[in-house]
């Protein structure tokens, strides 16, 4: 069955502004995947046709890291890890030179995946005023526009799930700077003070073993509230107490996506691999390919290393190695969760699994680049380069994995302007597609010689990219 239609909902105004000051201008791009992570500036006609030879502005060396940019006025910052510092940078929007780049080295560098992964994954958020970073090895500094030091919020370092690294981006919101702190234990989402660093709230999610999603805001029948998903649960919090007013059961069980806001519903999408779709589901299996020593367990030592960093992931109790009982915690966890996009409606709380999803769907769905909801429609890409469109307020198809002719994963998030939409694979293939249809119609591809793992932003008449090795604006 394509979708699923459950109730019905009268036509909702859109999303007011949930931020306690006005909404950023047209020329800026706050934080990840822009104005409250929707991916799409109204605004905004970047160039169609662009390339490493093509409609180039400029273009500048950077250290790698997985994070996408932030731009404010002529300021575009960026996280990166380099010579053992974690770093918030900030290159002049016009020419790409390097403002200032700000460093610390903490105590120690959390564990993350060695080929996908960084200590500096997460996207920085600025108010026009104040750019916050946020490392999981450290925790939140931030700095004024030229680069000042105003505060720090040290946390303890983060153990994520299958030690990928940190991977949720901080987002501002009514004078508070929220981070989510999901991880193998003590998951948390912490809200702390714009102005000082201290902590105003922290939101406990003791069933929570990891995810990597960043916050949302959505106002709910008059309340504005902080939305984020985990381990087969998404749930809304009060964005003034951090208490939690609602939860949705039954999403997958392995968050990397971030949800997104449009005309009133609330979108979540994700999937992930569970133990009955891994080459080694029964626990048997699994001993016999790996256990050498015959002592019936698995040692990571025992594993090849191009699948360590993903294996780590299957230690669900954390004592270093592989065992039933970890199989055994995996499968009772998949119980519970689905690999589905769905629409919430507002107005519910408590558990309102059966009284406000509004529709459900199971085709072709995201594993890490977030939906993105644009002029009525949900767009979304799976891993292989397979591009899907629902109609936002039923679920139906408009079409469903269709193929981009990028194959290869996908890690950053599409984002949208000018009836257009911009995906990027993590081979270096960028492709535009024009929004609408009943397939997507490609109107351009692009080439890359580096991975991209970095969300596009499209603002102005720009379009900025940062691959592994640069950072990049396209215009005409």
């Amino acid at each position: 069955m394509k979708f699923l239609a459950i109730g019905s909902y009268s036509k909702l105004p859109l999303l007011a502004a949930l931020l306690s000051t006005a909404l950023p201008a047209a020329e800026n791009w706050p934080q990840f995947r822009g104005v409250n992570a929707s991916g799409v500036d109204a605004t905004a006609n970047p160039p169609v046709k662009f390339g490493p030879t093509e409609n180039v502005v400029w273009s500048v060396e950077v250290p790698s890291s997985p994070s996408s940019p932030s731009v404010w006025g002529q300021r575009i910052f960026l996280t990166t890890f380099d010579d053992g510092e974690l770093q918030t940078r900030c290159y002049d929007r016009a020419g790409g030179r390097l403002r200032w780049k700000r460093g610390l080295k903490p105590p120690g560098v959390e564990e993350f995946h060695r080929l996908e992964g960084s200590p500096a994954a997460s996207t920085p958020a600025t108010d026009g005023e104040r750019v916050v970073s946020y490392f999981g090895s450290f925790g939140l500094v931030c700095h004024d526009l030229d680069g000042k030091e105003l505060w720090r919020h040290p946390l303890p370092l983060a153990e994520t799930v299958g030690n990928y690294g940190s991977g949720g981006s901080p987002v501002i919101a009514g004078g508070r700077v929220l981070v989510n702190r999901d991880q193998y234990q003590g998951s948390s989402l912490v809200a702390v003070d714009l102005k000082t660093g201290a902590k105003v709230w922290e939101a406990s999610r003791p069933d929570v073993a990891g995810s990597f999603g960043t916050p949302v805001l959505w106002r709910n029948a008059g309340v504005d509230e902080v939305v984020l998903a985990g381990s087969a649960r998404l749930r809304g919090y009060d964005l003034a107490t951090g208490v939690e007013r609602w939860v949705v059961e039954g999403i997958t069980r392995f968050v990397c996506t971030t949800a997104v806001v449009g005309d009133g519903l609330l979108y979540f999408g994700g999937w992930s691999s569970g133990q009955a779709d891994a080459p080694f589901a029964r626990w048997d299996n699994f001993l016999k390919a790996y256990n050498k020593n015959g002592d019936n367990t698995v040692d990571f030592s025992e594993t090849p290393d191009e699948k360590r960093d993903s294996l780590r992931g299957l230690d669900k109790n954390r004592d270093g190695r592989l065992t039933e009982e970890d199989f055994a915690l995996l499968r009772a966890s998949d119980t519970t969760a689905d690999n589905v996009l769905l629409a919430v409606k507002p107005g519910g709380q408590g558990d309102i699994t059966a009284t406000h999803v509004v529709w459900k769907y199971k085709r072709a769905l995201p594993y890490v680049p977030s939906p993105l909801f644009y002029d009525g429609r949900i767009y979304f890409v799976k891993d292989g380069g397979v591009m899907s469109s629902l109609d936002a307020k039923t679920g139906e198809a408009f079409y469903a994995q269709q193929p981009l002719g990028a194959p290869g994963n996908y890690y950053a998030s599409p984002v949208a302007a000018a009836g257009r939409i911009y995906l990027a694979s993590s081979l270096g293939k960028v492709t535009v597609v024009k929004t609408g249809g009943d397939r997507p119609e490609i109107l351009h591809q692009a080439e890359f010689p580096a991975r991209i793992h970095a969300s596009p932003i499209a603002i102005g008449e720009r379009l900025y990219l940062r691959t592994a090795t640069h950072l990049w604006a396209f215009g005409k």
